[in-house]
């Protein structure tokens, strides 16, 4: 029996119409005349999805009993017998309850194909196993329920339901996904705007690849080689040089020019590891890819051109960007033609870009016959050519006879290889003059005459000093590179040691003075600030063997020890610029230190200068009026009067007590001396008091408290002041007739509770304002504080370990979200968690 199809409904997050779209299409096959039937259908209570399942076969579901709770499963064995020729199967990633034959529902689709029934299906992004660490990262959500990406490869075919986010925010709003109760929970958490972009981005580029995977093994199946240029792929072949930059940015402008474009950065790697490449510069050319947006790959080949040429292939690449060359016009003469004509020999249809860069075409110069060989290395040289042609020629004329001539000549040209290899140019120049002499001295007739009466004797004499040139050279290019390579190598390492130790949390300072000690090899180094030792390392300086080198003007290093070279004070000129900047970073760091709590002061004092001055003095002014009035004797006042003043009296140093108590509490927050008492605290606990507080009844709030919701790690006393400062808040903006909400759900591992109202709301460049001390809008009057209760809000959930956010209400309004952490719960029943996993399913 031939294996069923597997069709997939991708979406990018719950209501974008997966489901709706799954049974629009099992409609329209079952119009063409298909057998199509609905095995499992989870509507969520949406009303448009339950009309779309009239007209359809529904197979029953099976129910499952499970620690006294019923619970609804699909009906596989149903299924199979209806046989029928293709099956609707909702939420492929669904978990099965205990008890049915298969852990996970995509095995009882498995099934299903196996008995050759095409399914249809349906699955969000965050369920695909390889995406659910980076949907958690967005959304902050972990995911239960997760599908393999092998199955989901498997399918015939994969369709994405796309919604743009802001539409799917619409219809969230408009009640078309959940019920009300939980629409602003939803708005303002999983279905936040950016997290709807972001997702939406990973369900297209996810079906992208797959659609590549499916166009490379098309490919590779029927043997095309040839380029097809379903995007623009662009190759950057980076050598390790300094250009690889210029090269990058070029291709990255390539592939920035057409939509989808991809950009990949290879270096080739020669097969015995001796290419000369920069590890340093391929780390930051890699880094530099990977900002670009683009891929670094790593190849061995020993043909360069050949390689680069097969990667380009097999990639799909439709342009490849290589660098001019960097060797000069006599090389590329000597050598013959270089990398990039062989690569656009090779290229075939494949564009090849050869960009210009500083490094291009270096003049023609002659080597330096100096270079880095030690003048040790020099002497010794000298000295094997005295001492050892001299033995030569004692050994080799013992034995003279005029067949061992040939022998004679090669022993001398070794002696000449063999102080070249030890002492360079200058030596082996002087052993194969002194070689040449000594041949016609001691061996070329006449005997014992130096004289050169054929012109092939001066050629051997040129031939010695040829053979001594190109020998000294390549030593002498060798150990300069050895002595750069280890210099380098020395220089990386201790810089690498500086920055290392300055990361991890060690003193900048005496971290640059120490490795500057130890690089050097010092007895002792200082860092002085006129008199004052900012730092030491090593032996007290001897005053005559010390080295002073100013750091900017505002220190000075002394050096005690040997003296420095020319090649070390490079390096230490280096070392130097960074004490500079990080005597530089500590001065502006304390006086960072200085100014702010001076400013931070002077901004609370002037505020609550301005506080005394004007908001304490209207209750205070009240009060004694009112208490003046009730001590006139000749006033004769109404009893009406008398209870008004006292009112009066009451209310204006009841609120001067609160205003007094507010401003001891705010500068307890600045100072961080507030005392918090942390526990596991439920929301019973606390809003009941709040409400009492504000003298509020069941008619006055509206509550919207998710059920089991888990107890919050919070101080009960300063959560049922912020749940009153907001309330209070969200009540005077309230328009007549709406009433407050206060609203508890839970996320991500927080309880966020939610106080909601209908007022103007606050414009967006003012929301952060709002939680400033003596911040307020609008007039005032006798019953309005000083602007503390949002910032000694804000300053007790911090203290609490929480956030504090103001966020737009849906319709209008304002909504101030109060996020803790939920105190940890294990609930061990699988019911109640395939309950919670209901709504998870479709809220992420």
């Amino acid at each position: 029996m031939p294996r069923g199809h597997l069709r997939v409904m991708l979406g990018a997050a719950p209501g974008v119409g997966k489901t709706y779209a799954m049974l629009e299409e099992g409609k329209r096959l079952k119009a063409l005349g298909k057998d199509v039937v609905v095995a499992v259908v989870e509507t969520h209570g949406r009303a448009a999805t339950a009309a779309m399942l009239e007209g359809l076969d529904v197979v029953p579901r099976r129910e499952v009993e499970h620690r006294g709770v019923t619970l609804t499963e699909l009906d596989l064995e149903a299924v199979l017998e209806r046989a029928p020729e293709i099956a609707l199967v909702d939420e492929l990633a669904h978990t099965n309850a205990p008890g049915s034959e298969h852990a996970k529902r995509w095995e009882d689709v498995d099934a299903m194909l196996a008995a050759g029934i095409d399914v249809m299906s349906t699955v969000n992004i965050q369920h695909i196993e390889s995406l659910n660490d980076v949907v958690e990262q967005i959304t902050g959500v972990q995911q239960r329920e997760t599908i393999p990406d092998a199955v989901l490869r498997r399918a015939d075919q994969i369709e994405v339901v796309d919604l743009a986010p802001q539409a799917l925010r619409d219809r969230l709003a408009e009640g078309v996904v959940y019920p009300a109760a939980r629409i602003d929970a939803a708005l303002s958490n999983y279905f936040r705007l950016g997290n709807l972009t972001a997702l939406r981005e990973l369900a297209l580029l996810w079906l992208a690849d797959e659609v590549d995977s499916a166009l490379q093994q098309y490919r590779a199946e029927h043997g095309i080689a040839g380029k097809w240029e379903a995007r623009e792929r662009v190759v950057v072949a980076l050598t390790g040089g300094p250009e690889g930059e210029t090269l990058l940015r070029r291709g990255a402008r390539i592939a920035a020019r057409s939509a989808g474009g991809e950009l990949l950065a290879v270096h080739v790697t020669n097969q015995d590891g001796l290419r000369e490449a920069t590890p340093g510069a391929l780390a930051a050319q890699r880094a530099l890819v990977e900002q670009l947006g683009g891929s670094y790959h790593q190849v061995v080949g020993s043909d360069v051109p050949r390689a680069l040429v097969e990667f380009a292939r097999g990639s799909n690449a439709s342009q490849l960007v290589i660098g001019v060359s960097r060797r000069s016009r006599l090389a590329a003469l000597l050598t013959g033609p270089g990398i990039g004509s062989t690569v656009i020999r090779e290229s075939g249809d494949i564009d090849v870009h050869i960009v210009s860069h500083a490094r291009a075409g270096g003049r023609f110069s002659l080597p330096r016959p100096r270079g880095g060989l030690t003048a040790r290395r020099v002497v010794y040289g000298f000295i094997l050519a005295l001492v050892g042609g001299p033995l030569l020629t004692l050994l080799l004329t013992s034995g003279r006879s005029p067949e061992s001539m040939t022998a004679d000549v090669l022993s001398y040209q070794l002696l000449v290889v063999v102080v070249a290899l030890v002492g360079g140019i200058w030596p082996a120049l002087f052993a194969a003059l002194l070689s040449g002499l000594t041949l016609d001295f001691f061996f070329v007739e006449p005997l014992y005459t130096i004289t050169v009466g054929q012109p092939l004797h001066l050629v051997a004499l040129v031939l010695y000093v040829v053979i001594a040139a190109l020998v000294s050279l390549v030593v002498d290019q060798a150990a300069r590179r050895s002595r750069a390579a280890q210099r380098a190598a020395a220089e990386a390492e201790l810089l690498a040691t500086v920055a290392g130790g300055v990361i991890r949390g060690e003193d900048a300072l005496q971290a640059l003075v120490t490795r500057t000690r130890e690089a050097f090899g010092l007895t002792g180094v200082r860092l002085l600030d006129g008199e004052e030792v900012l730092s030491t390392d090593g032996e007290p300086a001897d005053a005559e063997r010390t080295q002073r080198v100013p750091v900017g003007t505002r220190g000075t290093l002394e050096l005690s020890g040997r003296d420095l070279e020319a090649g070390d004070r490079r390096l230490l000129a280096a070392i130097v610029a960074q004490l500079d900047a990080a005597l530089e970073h500590r001065d502006l760091a304390a006086t960072a230190s200085e100014l702010g709590p001076l400013a931070e002061a002077d901004r609370v004092r002037s505020a609550l200068l301005a506080a005394v001055g004007h908001d304490l003095r209207r209750p205070l002014a009240a009060a004694t009026a009112a208490v003046t009035t009730l001590r006139q004797a000749d006033l004769r006042l109404s009893d009406d009067d008398r209870e008004a003043l006292l009112e009066t009296a009451e209310e204006s140093l009841a609120n001067l007590a609160t205003l007094v108590t507010n401003l001891l509490d705010v500068s307890r927050v600045q100072a961080g001396v507030l005392g918090v008492s942390l526990a596991p605290t439920g929301l019973d606990d606390v809003i009941p008091p709040a409400l009492d507080e504000l003298g509020l009844g069941p008619a006055d709030v509206e509550l919207d408290l998710s059920p089991g919701l888990p107890p919050l790690v919070a101080d009960g006393v300063l959560l049922q002041r912020v749940i009153v400062n907001l309330l209070g808040n969200a009540l005077r903006f309230s328009p007549a007739g709406s009433r407050p909400v206060i609203a508890a759900s839970e996320f991500g591992g927080t309880v966020q509770l939610r106080v909601i109202d209908h007022g103007p709301g606050i414009p967006g460049d003012r929301r952060e304002s709002v939680f400033v001390p003596f911040q307020r809008l609008g007039d005032t009057d006798n019953d309005t504080g000083i602007g503390l209760g949002l910032a000694l809000s804000k300053g007790f959930v911090e203290g609490m370990g929480g956030t504090l956010e103001a966020e737009d209400t849906p319709g209008g309004g304002l909504t101030m979200v109060v996020a803790l952490p939920a105190a940890p719960h294990d609930s061990g029943d699988r019911a109640e968690e395939q309950e919670q996993q209901e709504p998870q399913r479709e809220h992420g």
